[in-house]
């Protein structure tokens, strides 16, 4: 009977192990994590779930009993320490297992603060798992003056819920803007204003030099020269793919893990999904980094492990909550050379265009907008610039004109 080892039990891993089961597949299955806890959630960890507003049950993404009432093998709270790709087998808690396919969905781990600027001392924190929000939470409370170091989405959604829960919050960010990396200037400019009414200190163009404190931080000297007491830090500066395992099984390394168009290593035998994966993307390769990637990347993988040979082909989608506002984006805006601005019935979108073909969505508190600009990508449509900018232009149009 054939033998299926996933190695990483987050979304990625829990999808791609659901998906062997509903499509049929009648082999054993063995998900593999290092945490203890059985595949959950993490978008919510900084924000619903700082907050106290999600209990941790209510993160699993399905009930533990799942996986035994599917026959999935599920190994909790062990490293894999060694991968013979050779022999087929993963050491995993000093037991030997053998597999015909091997399925790495590592995910991602943040990068952390060099030790020599105060990285290791105590207070500082990264938003990544589990264990890194249960250890910040006790600390995020009113009057607590808090540094987050890095302008991206999770900085910024950091900042949002220790605003919410009273703190003096400062942010800094090296580059020219927050959001610069992934977002127009536009979006940048609203969320900046919408972090500043919340009472956020937000200092762009600027870095963190050094912390201090002994043992525990206690303040911070940014490249500006300027210093600042503090309690806490939370760093957002980035992720990297997790590639400690690819690494031990001796698979090809390019911006993670890379894989062919169904997901398949350098080796025939192992395969790879979600943030810890690259994978050809028009003409170029891209790793992206979000749930719904690492859920339809899997699944993909899922049914590719079974014979189906089927191209990845990302539709890709991202959201972030920040205060009351949601941000929904549609697409990818790599290279895009024009911004049109929609501004209708109280909701604003950003759409991206690279000449006249039409990119990507930043839908602000506008899920219409998003939606029909999430449809006119998945048609190849690219809407007249003009009527998108006008309000008096029914946005359902956009789709049939």
């Amino acid at each position: 009977m054939s033998h299926v080892v996933v190695i990483g039990a987050g979304q990625a891993g829990s999808s791609l192990v659901a998906k062997l089961r509903s499509s049929g597949f009648e082999g054993q299955i063995t998900l593999i994590g290092e945490e203890n806890a059985p595949p959950y959630q993490r978008p919510p960890l900084s924000k619903a779930y700082l907050l106290g507003e999600m209990e941790k049950e209510r993160l699993f993404l399905r009930p533990e009993a799942f996986y035994a009432d599917n026959g999935i093998a599920l190994k909790l709270g062990q490293p894999v320490t060694a991968i013979d790709a050779a022999a087929k087998t993963v050491t995993v808690g000093g037991e030997t297992i053998g597999y015909d396919q091997l399925a790495l969905t590592t995910g991602s781990i943040p990068r952390r603060l060099p030790a020599s600027i105060g990285g290791d001392l105590g207070g500082v924190f990264t938003v990544r798992d589990l264990k890194d929000v249960d250890a910040m939470a006790p600390e995020v409370t009113e009057g607590r003056r808090v540094l987050i170091v890095g302008g991206g989405y999770i900085g910024l959604e950091a900042a949002a819920v220790c605003s919410k829960k009273g703190m003096q919050v400062t942010l800094v960010e090296m580059a020219d803007r927050i959001l610069q990396r992934v977002a127009s200037p536009q979006t940048s400019n609203y969320f900046r204003d919408l972090h500043k009414s919340h009472g956020v200190d937000i200092r762009e163009g600027v870095g963190l030099s050094h912390l201090t404190g002994e043992g525990r931080v206690s303040g911070a000297v940014l490249s500006d020269g300027s210093d600042l007491a503090l309690d806490m830090v939370i760093v957002g500066v980035g992720i990297l793919p997790a590639t400690g395992p690819a690494e031990m099984a001796g698979v090809e390394l390019e911006n993670g893990i890379r894989t062919d168009a169904h997901g398949r290593t350098s080796n025939p035998s192992i395969w790879a999904a979600g943030d810890c994966a690259s994978f050809p993307y028009k003409g170029g390769r891209i790793r992206l980094e979000s749930v719904q990637n690492a859920i339809d990347q899997a699944e993909c993988v899922a049914l590719n492990i079974m014979g189906e040979g089927k191209h990845y082909v990302p539709e890709p989608w991202f959201w972030s909550d920040q205060y009351d506002t949601k941000l929904q984006i549609a697409g990818l805006n790599i290279g895009y050379d024009e911004i049109v601005t929609r501004e209708a019935e109280g909701t604003l979108s950003f759409w991206y265009y690279k000449g006249d073909q039409f990119l990507a969505v930043d839908a602000i508190n506008d899920p219409r907008g998003y939606m029909v600009g999430k449809r006119l990508l998945s048609m190849g449509k690219s809407p007249d610039k003009a009527a998108v900018a006008d309000p008096a232009t029914e946005l359902k149009a956009l789709l049939k004109a």
